[in-house]
């Protein structure tokens, strides 16, 4: 279970606080043109505002390093954790700037544990907005209990805000302020309200069948049966649409079977 604490502080448009822990929070930025089992359970936040949020589980706390590796108890693997900070102007120096839709105060990094390809646990940092912190760390506790495996899950600054080379990498990530593919319009990336799951696994395909990363060329058809691979109707979509998250692979056209959002753009 995951036990939340929760402050919430105000500010202005998309990023804006005030909404419960115990009700989901939709939030819809302006559409950008291109276009599931047990689950930790999270515990309404305090009343009293605070300059962070967290959620703090009672299994073992989690380190705030990235792309670690958990030592497993005695029984086996480690359960799930998660911890939701405030993000410092530092730690997203490359993907957050002045005039992005979501203020720095409207982002929260979530610290948690996921499941590898090496059969082994993690952790990884993904930055979102504050408003779906908690959710996204349910989902994620979803895909640690059924072992789906992510090959790693580091903020996008990492690679200097590079969207090409975080999904070069096979890189998890969440916010960055940026357009949608092929539009002039902010992605739901840039409000901190879409993830990029496994892009290596799961690549954004052109219309006419191509994509951009030549490493995913054995990953494009749909439905396939691979270690990370995301099909239709599957366990993955299926948690994100308990939170009412829509997939980009069920777009028509052009598919993007890395991408979940708040709005499923």
């Amino acid at each position: 279970m995951i036990a939340a604490l929760v402050g919430m502080t105000g500010c202005a448009g998309v990023g804006d606080a005030g909404a419960s822990a115990t009700a989901r929070t939709r939030v819809s930025p302006p559409a950008a043109t291109s276009p599931a089992s047990g689950s930790p359970t999270l515990a309404a936040p305090s009343a009293s505002p605070s300059s962070s949020a967290s959620v703090a589980p009672s299994a073992m706390p989690v380190s705030p390093a990235p792309e670690t590796g958990v030592t497993p108890s005695p029984s086996g693997p480690p359960p799930f954790s998660a911890k939701i900070e405030k993000v410092s102007r530092d730690e997203v120096k490359y993907s957050w700037r002045e005039g992005c839709p979501v203020p720095l105060s409207g982002l929260r990094k979530i610290t948690m544990t996921y499941w590898g390809f090496d059969d082994r646990a993690h952790t990884g940092t993904l930055v979102v907005n504050k408003k779906v912190a908690e959710d996204v760390a349910s989902v994620f506790g979803k895909l640690y209990e059924m072992r789906y495996p992510i090959r790693r899950m580091v903020p996008v600054d990492v690679y200097k805000g590079s969207d090409y080379d975080s999904i070069d990498a096979d890189n998890t990530s969440a916010f960055n302020c940026r357009t949608a593919t092929g539009s002039g319009s902010w992605s739901n990336h840039a409000y901190g309200l879409a993830v990029d799951l496994n892009p290596r696994e799961n690549p954004y395909v052109y219309a006419n069948g191509s994509n951009a990363h030549r490493n995913a060329d054995a990953f494009v058809d749909r439905p396939l049966k691979k270690p990370g691979v995301i099909n239709s109707g599957d366990r993955v979509v299926r948690a994100f649409a308990q939170i009412g998250w829509g997939w980009g692979g069920s777009w028509s056209g052009a598919k993007d079977y890395q991408h979940f959002s708040v709005n499923g753009r």
